[in-house]
């Protein structure tokens, strides 16, 4: 599996401070355009989670994408799902560690996910912060 570096994108505090001057509503449809590009990782995800007991939901239930005006992020695992963690990446649980699994650093769903679709949520990320600088008035080249 590729190094799994996140994609960074310069200045992005900086205009949404200045896209806020021009549209309050701005900097909200930057945190939204963030969320749709986590969706893409979740919707790989979510289907590739084993499901759990069924009396009390499934992990895959607990895979969210969240973001901020300045970050997106994937999250997994809850504290009704606490064993998320050990169905994404391994190791061992259960009375005298005696469940195992695999262990592999890079997990087996979410940062899968992420590689996958590494270049489509980029791509989206763009569209999306061109969508948003049309929305403010600004034009782009």
């Amino acid at each position: 599996m590729p190094a799994l570096e996140p994609i960074k994108v310069k200045g992005l505090a900086e205009f949404s401070r200045a896209l806020r001057k021009l549209d309050s509503d701005a900097p909200k449809a930057l945190r939204l355009a963030a969320n749709e590009a986590g969706e893409l990782v979740v919707s790989y995800a979510r289907p590739k989670v084993p499901d759990g007991p069924g009396d009390g939901g499934h992990a895959s239930s607990s895979i969210r994408a969240r973001s901020t005006r300045t970050a997106a992020q994937v999250s997994a695992g809850s504290k009704k799902f606490p064993y998320y963690a050990f169905l994404d990446f391994g190791g061992s649980v259960g009375r005298h560690k005696s469940v195992k699994r695999p262990f592999l650093r890079t997990g087996r769903y979410l940062f899968a996910g992420y590689v996958e679709n590494r270049a489509e949520v980029a791509d989206k990320l763009e569209r999306a912060l061109v969508d948003v600088v049309r929305g403010a008035g600004l034009e782009v080249t």
